[in-house]
């Protein structure tokens, strides 16, 4: 992984990563139902203690802590991990957020009961080591039968028509329309891309045109299942969108417990 590269591509889009949603705050209530269901199916009614290791500015963190959950949250982005601590404080609820490297989470062993990592953020790791470190990490500091949740672009189907864009989404502001596209340039191997990010944002007659740039390994569902078996995890369970309702594809497992 490329650090400066995504850490700067989100310390960037922190101030407008609101502006991909059509409700910000619907959006957190929504994930927070999807995601906190399945923590009660995988570990009962809670409350739960929860890392969302990749919390960004807060969407599924927000929610979970809104729903009950102690949740704690760390990312890469010190501005994200910032904003997403305030933005909690402002509806009413505690986050604690840190700017922490998933390789390094900064935190004692067996300290939660679910670690969350959403929005395809694994897939900035671009080496298997890295991904392994990941792994190992979160299992660390995950309590025996802790819950891993991993969600992730659907990229089996990905990589059998290799897009090289998504299509623009547009979200409605007090300012006037967003629009939000991404160009993916593909590496050699077939796996890994760049991505350009564009939003453009109303400005007086014309438009604002901000570009981001970052890399993804779009990672296939056996990939990954191997790599979090391989880092001691069992029960490893993928949930489509259509099962879920959640956005993207939804992986679950449990830590093994530790040998006595």
């Amino acid at each position: 992984m490329s650090e400066p590269s995504v850490r700067d591509f989100y310390d960037d889009l922190a101030h407008d990563y609101h502006l991909l949603f059509r409700d910000w705050d619907a959006s957190m209530v929504y994930q927070a139902e999807v995601l906190g269901g399945l923590v009660r199916e995988c570990r009962g009614a809670g409350p739960h203690t929860v890392l969302d290791c990749s919390c960004g500015i807060g969407t599924q963190a927000i929610g979970l802590a809104l729903a009950g959950h102690r949740v704690v949250g760390s990312d890469l982005s010190p501005v994200a991990a910032a904003r997403a601590a305030a933005e909690a404080t402002a509806r009413g609820t505690r986050l604690p957020a840190a700017a922490a490297d998933m390789r390094h989470l900064p935190f004692r062993e067996t300290s939660f009961d679910v670690v969350l990592c959403a929005d395809n953020s694994l897939t900035h790791l671009l080496a298997g080591q890295d991904l392994r470190a990941v792994l190992l990490g979160m299992r660390r500091v995950l309590r025996d039968d802790g819950l891993l949740m991993i969600t992730v672009r659907a990229y089996d189907e990905t990589l059998r028509t290799r897009p090289t864009s998504t299509p623009p989404q547009v979200s409605q502001t007090c300012d006037g329309q967003v629009i939000t596209f991404q160009l993916w340039h593909w590496h050699e191997d077939g796996e890994r891309y760049d991505l350009e990010h564009f939003q453009l944002l109303p400005a007086k007659d014309t438009w604002q045109v901000r570009v981001r740039r970052t890399t993804h390994w779009a990672l296939t569902s056996p990939q990954l299942t191997q790599f979090v078996t391989e880092a001691g995890f069992t029960d490893v369970t993928w949930r489509s969108p259509a099962s879920t309702g959640y956005y993207q594809p939804v992986l679950t497992a449990q830590r093994a417990p530790s040998a006595q």
